[in-house]
């Protein structure tokens, strides 16, 4: 789970034909260009040590919206969406709390993901 590996991973899951078919909404676009980068970066974090940290998060594998926010959306199109994902496509394991580190990484990937789609 190394930051310069974040281009490495949204390579391959352009080859996902799940994962490559989300994209934000001109509106979603809208929404990170009025809030900016710094404000989808926090709701981000928040969204992610919520739904996503504990070693057992409630309703794992549903937990994500499918729409909503833009961050929900870059959550499926990055696999960081619940724990079985973010197992298999970022070698992060299920069954413990995620650490500060792969939170931080998390929202990197996010991030990433969301300033390719609208910028």
């Amino acid at each position: 789970m190394d930051e310069a590996q974040i281009p490495k991973i949204l390579e391959a899951l352009k080859k996902s034909s799940f994962r490559n078919r989300f994209h934000l909404s001109e509106k979603e676009k809208n929404y990170v260009y009025e809030r900016g980068m710094d404000t989808i970066q926090s709701h981000a974090f928040d969204f992610v040590h919520k739904r996503l940290s504990s070693a057992n998060p409630l309703h794992d594998g549903k937990q994500t919206p499918m729409r909503g926010h833009p961050v929900f959306i870059a959550q499926h199109a990055t696999a960081t969406c619940c724990r079985g994902c973010l197992e298999k496509w970022h070698h992060i394991p299920k069954g413990r709390n995620l650490t500060e580190k792969e939170v931080a990484y998390i929202v990197q990937v996010l991030s990433k993901w969301i300033r390719k789609e609208c910028f």
